[in-house]
């Protein structure tokens, strides 16, 4: 997703990212789907969710960019 996407694509990303964030941060803290006993699984999901939040970081500087005047 970049620039030439509309405002309201964007903002709509960012919710589903912000929903697959929370989801995992469930997961990875055992949640409603129990505890993870494989490691190497919670190495994946904990690379996965610092994804996320790279991306939401991206997709919220395109919805409020800094304006230098």
């Amino acid at each position: 997703m970049n620039e030439n996407h509309g405002p309201e694509e964007i903002r709509a990303r960012y919710e589903a990212v912000k929903a697959e964030h929370r989801a995992l941060d469930e997961e990875i803290s055992g949640g409603d789907l129990g505890p993870i006993r494989d490691q190497l699984a919670l190495s994946r999901l904990k690379r996965r969710k610092l994804a996320l939040k790279d991306e939401l970081e991206r997709l919220y500087d395109l919805l409020h960019p800094d304006i230098i005047a």
